[in-house]
């Protein structure tokens, strides 16, 4: 059973979201929840004291370099936020990622990719190579980066890995997917089971799958990474919501990657929502999923905790 904490929080969201009904196949429904998540991140998202965050043109996108005082010059973490590939921004995960940044110490480059439906696939998927690239150029050498992401950006990270193995480019240290969305043909049991507990409203996966697919094949593993062959990718650290309809999304892939040989970690918060860790530290739940993509990130990048 979740916290107590937790569960205030989870009655405080549900409160919310109940009753909330929207046609999210048209695009002045999108415009809308791209507005709402901007207005609900300038309320929430406050950056951390001792943290910089600069603009940066990454390959001809809008990107951030988020930098707590004393990160190592030489690692990076690569982040593409979530949003379902029809909605995100910089100013709207800058809390988030900053966050992130602060509590692992390491420099986050946080960059935008072309949303759906004005921008369908591939769009996503190149803009994450080229932001990929863009920091090879820089000078970082493979092992210095670890990718993450939230959502579909945290399904997204999991595809660029495939989509650099496709176009042999040397793989970073790892990957942090924060309750990834791998599976755009929404196949996993827990889209029925946990669809009346989930705080996503009613059909925004079908949705959001079907303005980013753009009538292309969802089951493609550039969509949908469960469906690609996971053999030789780098150590993952994986977190889902034990009440949420993304669950399986996490647990198959994660399952599919260990019979693959990857080094996994899961996390199955029970009872909790979508994208549980980033609410960290209001419950211990989401505190202690934290740490733990805090330590995987700094083992991954070979750096001790002193840093």
């Amino acid at each position: 059973m979740p916290s107590m904490r937790a569960r205030v929080l989870l009655r405080l969201f549900r409160s919310r979201s109940k009753g909330v009904k929207t046609d999210w196949t048209t695009l002045a429904a999108i415009h809308r929840f791209r507005e709402q998540a901007e207005k609900g991140a300038a309320r929430f998202g406050s950056v951390p004291k001792g943290i910089t965050c600069t603009s940066v043109d990454v390959d001809g996108r809008p990107g951030e370099w988020i930098r707590p005082a004393a990160a190592p010059a030489d690692r990076v973490i690569l982040y593409a936020h979530g949003g379902g590939y029809i909605s995100g921004s910089i100013t709207d995960h800058r809390g988030v990622v900053a966050k992130l940044a602060r509590r692992s110490g390491v420099a986050t480059l946080l960059f935008e990719y072309r949303l759906a439906p004005e921008h369908p696939f591939p769009a996503a998927v190149e803009d994450s190579v080229r932001a990929y690239r863009w920091l090879l150029n820089q000078g970082f050498k493979p092992e210095q980066i670890l990718l993450a992401g939230d959502s579909a950006g945290g399904g997204l990270a999991l595809v660029l890995l495939l989509a650099l193995r496709q176009q042999s480019i040397p793989l970073p240290a790892g990957a942090v997917a924060i309750s990834p969305w791998t599976d755009l043909l929404s196949r996993g049991e827990s889209y029925v089971t946990n669809a009346a507990v989930c705080l996503s409203p009613e059909g925004t996966w079908t949705a959001f799958g079907d303005h980013y697919a753009a009538g292309q094949d969802k089951g493609q593993p550039l969509i949908s990474p469960l469906y690609g062959d996971l053999q030789g990718l780098p150590p993952l650290f994986i977190t889902t919501g034990g009440a949420e309809v993304l669950r399986d999304d996490a647990i198959h892939f994660a399952d599919k990657a260990r019979q693959a040989g990857v080094a996994v970690t899961l996390i199955v918060g029970a009872g909790l929502f979508h994208c549980y860790p980033v609410l960290a530290p209001y419950f211990p739940e989401a505190t202690r999923a934290m740490n733990g993509i805090c330590d995987f990130i700094r083992n991954q990048l070979k750096i001790s905790p002193a840093s």
